[in-house]
């Protein structure tokens, strides 16, 4: 560089556009020499041909000419060798904000491999500098003071939280924690708004996609793509396995329902509709049963075998969201306004009754878009239900089991409002001893973990890598892998650090 720097020093005196000859060819040799396969890059090219000004030194435009060059090539190399599943947001990202040391020690420079199905990438455990997961630091002693672990003993509270709030340094759960990547889908070329683990299963993914596709994945030590559902004309809006994980039934935009058999990779069934099918579960002790919520404010149940309606019940705007108790016998579903209902279902006979209603006192009514059981919670000592809106809120129900599901607020959280439709999901239950988590998207394209038992700094942890707006969120079976998706379509595997608690919650389970 210095030599090719004085020269075009000494050449000052010609002409600029001869000073200019001089540089490309010298630019042109060294490609030659270097790389012939190099393909020419947009930055280069605008490098060379950065305008002359009558004023100017022409000593100063050569030497600046290859200061610019030099700084693109380096770019355009950097980038090629730290991409990352062909879009290099993730890994040039972390090559960028490398620590001085990481190329002295290369055995923490991250490797890629590609999986069988060229679908998905498989991360190694990676080194200190590759968690991008951590909590960030907090730059101020108020907040450090905030962060306060006594916890709030009224039965109820509200709280407001940004995505941009740092999370807690000292109060966050290291078990919430993660290595980095375990693998990344980005064949979608549409936005994956739902996405599941298979039923009891913790290798077992699909998500479905705004362009009618179902996508089946293996995530285990070598991730890959099993099967490519194709049918539905229009979004994916939700899916479900059977307790066998042999069978998905999707609904759709398109007014249609339908029945795959994953290992064939065909739909056996088509049942059509009138409006937009919403969202759908089967029955968690008669898979026979399959439970549809749609647009026309109804939920249809249907028999899995035949394809017939066995009931409907009808509501008071359209069906967003289902999910089942554990025993079958409640239905809690949420609509287009905000409400929560729970159902009564009777097991043999697919008979629907409505119980009860929970109406948020909110004047802006926004869709339900995750409505969440649970069997147990350490705040509620029983039952809970989880929802969430499409403007941000966060509702923590306990449930009454013995008076027909009937719902009782115990808090809430205000996020920032969202544009897009996105979920979110309790996290896994550490202890008898901690908090109340929950997991959630964001249009900050970031995972955001919070603490619902805390009504300030209730963020404790967020997951960095996403490059568009998170809209899907699952846990697997063994809770150790988390998986979230993307406005872009890209749906990224993460793989939670394994503590000591960790491994005797496991054993214990």
């Amino acid at each position: 560089m210095a030599e090719q720097g004085s020269a075009a020093v000494n050449d000052g005196k010609t002409e600029p556009q001869q000073n200019e000859h001089h540089v490309l060819n010298n630019h042109n040799d060294n490609n030659e020499v270097n790389n012939k396969d190099n393909s020419s890059d947009p930055e280069s090219f605008c490098c060379l041909v950065q305008p002359v000004t009558a004023d100017r030194d022409p000593e100063y435009i050569g030497i600046r000419r290859i200061l610019l060059l030099r700084k693109a090539e380096a770019g355009l190399i950097g980038r090629r060798d730290w991409r990352c599943n062909g879009k290099t947001y993730v890994a040039y990202r972390n090559y960028l904000s490398r620590p001085r040391n990481w190329e002295r020690d290369s055995s923490r420079a991250p490797s890629l491999h590609s999986t069988p199905g060229n679908s998905g990438r498989f991360f190694p455990s990676p080194g200190p500098h590759s968690r991008w997961s951590e909590v960030d630091s907090l730059g101020s002693g108020r907040d450090l003071q905030n962060a306060n672990p006594v916890h709030n003993l009224r039965s109820s509270f509200g709280s407001s939280v940004s995505d941009s709030d740092h999370p807690r340094q000292r109060g966050a759960e290291s078990a919430y924690s993660f290595v980095g990547m375990h693998c990344i889908f980005d064949k979608s070329k549409a936005s994956v708004s739902v996405l599941k683990f298979g039923h009891m299963s913790s290798d077992l993914l699909a998500y479905g996609a705004a362009d009618g596709t179902l996508t089946v994945c293996n995530v285990s030590e070598n991730p890959s793509v099993i099967k490519q559902l194709e049918g539905h004309s229009k979004d994916v809006t939700d899916f479900d396995f059977t307790s066998n994980n042999q069978y998905i039934a999707s609904s759709s935009w398109d007014k249609t329902v339908r029945v795959w058999e994953i290992a064939k990779g065909i739909c056996i069934r088509v049942i059509y509709g009138v409006c937009p099918q919403l969202c759908i579960r089967f029955h968690p002790v008669n898979n026979n049963f399959l439970s549809v919520g749609n647009a026309n404010k109804e939920i249809n149940v249907f028999n899995f075998s035949t394809g017939r309606v066995i009931n409907k019940s009808l509501f008071d705007s359209g069906v967003t969201s289902l999910d089942h108790d554990h025993t079958g016998l409640l239905l809690f579903c949420g609509d287009a306004q905000g409400c929560i209902y729970s159902v009564n279902m009777n097991s043999h006979t697919g008979v629907l009754s409505r119980s009860h209603r929970y109406r948020s006192n909110s004047k802006h009514k926004s869709p339900v878009t995750t409505v969440q059981y649970r069997s147990f919670s350490l705040l509620a000592r029983g039952p809970v239900l989880l929802s969430c809106t499409q403007d941000g809120n966060l509702s923590f129900f306990s449930v009454a089991l013995e008076i027909n599901g009937y719902l009782t607020l115990r808090c809430s959280l205000k996020l920032a409002p969202r544009v897009h439709k996105f979920r979110a999901s309790f996290c896994p239950l550490l202890s008898l001893e901690k908090g109340e988590f929950i997991v959630a998207g964001s249009e900050d394209s970031n995972v955001y973990f919070y603490d619902l038992t805390r009504p300030k700094n209730t963020c404790v942890n967020k997951l960095q890598g996403h490059g568009f707006p998170v809209l899907g969120i699952a846990w697997n079976h063994g809770e150790n892998l988390l998986a979230s998706s993307d406005f872009f379509g890209v749906v990224i595997v993460w793989k939670r650090e394994r503590t000591n608690q960790n491994k005797h919650h496991t054993q214990h389970q």
